[in-house]
């Protein structure tokens, strides 16, 4: 099954014996609790700048429904769903510490109480739990860093939709500007469209106005000013009060450090992150597997592609415990936006043809792209490319030759294994579900997701299939690699094993 609260599939259960009313009144308590935990969410989130969450999977912003789900949710790792008449006493303890600012998981914490409560009280087992932050108040929130999203496509909204929905809470990263070229007449209308409806990712989830006198656009209270340019250079931010900023340019016009150099040379920048991979001597940032080389002193990063962040992770896990020997990468891959509608002049081969009629065999670089992520598989990989008549969700086939022979059960096992307990929970996803099909990994927030029915091993090969957004789930890793940037994430408790 899906570890995707937001894509659950339906589970089989024995409901023999069971009275409709009962089922029913049982299940508007359980809402009552939800609803009674959401304005403790709240405080936790406004007042002491703590990121609640049920196994990685943020609390904030949820309707009950959605906290309810995810508690279900919490069956996949501890073997039953997490009960809210337990979590509910252990959130309102926690609104009542008055902690630091943290990522606190209260599943991990709630099962914790149960093995290893030893009969203290639930306040007593919180205040040696969460001692060096208990009583300090929102202590180690930072101030918010500016970020300009040079270009407003499809990343680039994506960006902003998961900035502005961050926003508050003493979160580290703050949407000031997005800079685009002049169109003409009811631009800012248009783009404000264009962030507020979707075709593929829904509405836009708050309300939006717009100031054309001002060339502003406020979404949830996120205040973001449209600068209209066609050179990266001559921007000056410092007018608008836009200091020591990220720009992240998602326009994939320039991949080179000369080119987007440029961008620093504006009044107000002091780092760029590409949506794109980087060439030249660029740090490819695949968040999860070598985030740690960003260095205070990088002006300059690349978040590298879609594809490269999905198969990555995965693959760097297969070679740690596996070793790979080599291998070849197919991606199944959405049309994007580059192609044409219909048949036309494209300076690339193939991409000329219409991409809601054809599959269309193309080249990629995501495969030699890995090496500047994970450096020891240089050489070992091939790839290709096909593009598919969908809008977005995308495959990736992984065809591996092993150091050692495999069994499907044991990596299947295994891969489940690091996607719900270890830190590469955020970038790897799994699913066994039999009837899970491409549009239900729309708004997946993992950069990859394996599925385990599709595996096969045999002897010292191993073929796997990685599902992955890749549209919403790479903006996921760009948001990841700009939090690591801004140095604006918070600690989490109870931690991790790496």
């Amino acid at each position: 099954m899906s570890l995707n609260p937001e894509s659950e599939p339906d589970v089989s259960e024995n409901t023999a014996g069971l009275d409709s009313a009962d089922t029913l009144n049982e299940w508007m308590d359980r809402e009552s609790h939800a609803e009674a935990m959401i304005p403790l969410l709240g405080t936790l989130y406004r007042r002491n700048n703590v990121v609640p969450s049920i196994h990685g999977r943020a609390l904030i912003n949820r309707s009950a429904i959605g906290i309810l789900k995810l508690h279900r949710f919490a069956r996949q790792i501890d073997g039953s769903p997490l009960d809210i008449a337990e979590t509910l006493p252990l959130v309102k303890e926690l609104a009542e510490m008055d902690l630091a600012a943290s990522s606190i998981d209260v599943a991990r914490l709630t099962v914790k109480y149960g093995k290893e409560g030893n009969g203290r009280s639930l306040k007593e087992f919180l205040a040696d739990e969460l001692a060096e932050i208990a009583g300090k108040g929102g202590e180690g929130a930072r101030e918010p860093r500016d970020v300009v999203l040079y270009g407003f496509g499809r990343i680039g909204r994506l960006v902003a939709r998961l900035l502005i929905e961050h926003a508050g809470g003493g979160y580290g990263l703050r949407l000031r500007a997005v800079v685009v070229r002049p169109t003409g007449k009811n631009d800012l209308a248009k783009r404000a469209s264009l962030l507020r409806r979707d075709s593929v990712h829904g509405q836009f989830d708050g309300t939006i106005t717009v100031d054309e006198d001002n060339n502003t656009i406020r979404a949830n209270g996120t205040l973001i000013q449209f600068i209209y340019a066609n050179d990266p250079a001559s921007v000056d931010y410092e007018q608008y009060g836009i200091k020591n900023a990220i720009v992240v340019d998602n326009t994939g016009k320039w991949r080179d450090e000369e080119g987007l150099g440029q961008h620093l040379k504006s009044k107000g920048v002091s780092q760029v992150l590409l949506t794109a991979p980087g060439k030249g001597s660029l740090k490819n940032i695949v968040h999860g597997v070598n985030h740690k080389d960003i260095e205070e002193t990088d002006s300059i990063l690349s978040a590298a592609s879609c594809t490269t962040n999905a198969i990555t992770p995965v693959l760097k896990v297969l070679n740690e415990k596996y070793g790979i020997v080599h291998g070849h990468v197919e991606t199944v891959h959405s049309y994007t936006n580059d192609q044409n509608l219909i048949d036309n002049f494209h300076k690339g081969d193939r991409r000329g043809r219409s991409a809601a009629l054809n599959m269309v065999l193309t080249e990629t670089g995501a495969a030699s792209a890995v090496a500047k992520a994970l450096p020891e598989l240089k050489g070992r990989l091939t790839g290709n490319a096909i593009r598919v008549p969908t809008p977005d969700v995308s495959m990736a086939i992984l065809n591996l030759q092993l150091e050692t022979e495999v069994e499907k059960d044991e990596v299947n096992a295994h891969l489940r294994d690091i996607s719900l307990n270890t830190p590469l929970r955020k970038q790897i996803d799994y699913t066994s579900s039999p009837e899970i099909v491409s549009t239900d990994f729309v708004g997946s927030r993992q950069a990859g997701v394996v599925d385990g029915l599709a595996t096969i091993a045999q002897g010292k090969s191993l073929v796997m299939y990685v599902w992955y957004d890749n549209e919403f789930g790479y903006s996921c890793q760009v948001l990841r690699c700009l939090e690591t940037m801004a140095n604006a994430s918070f600690t989490l408790y109870p931690p991790l094993e790496s």
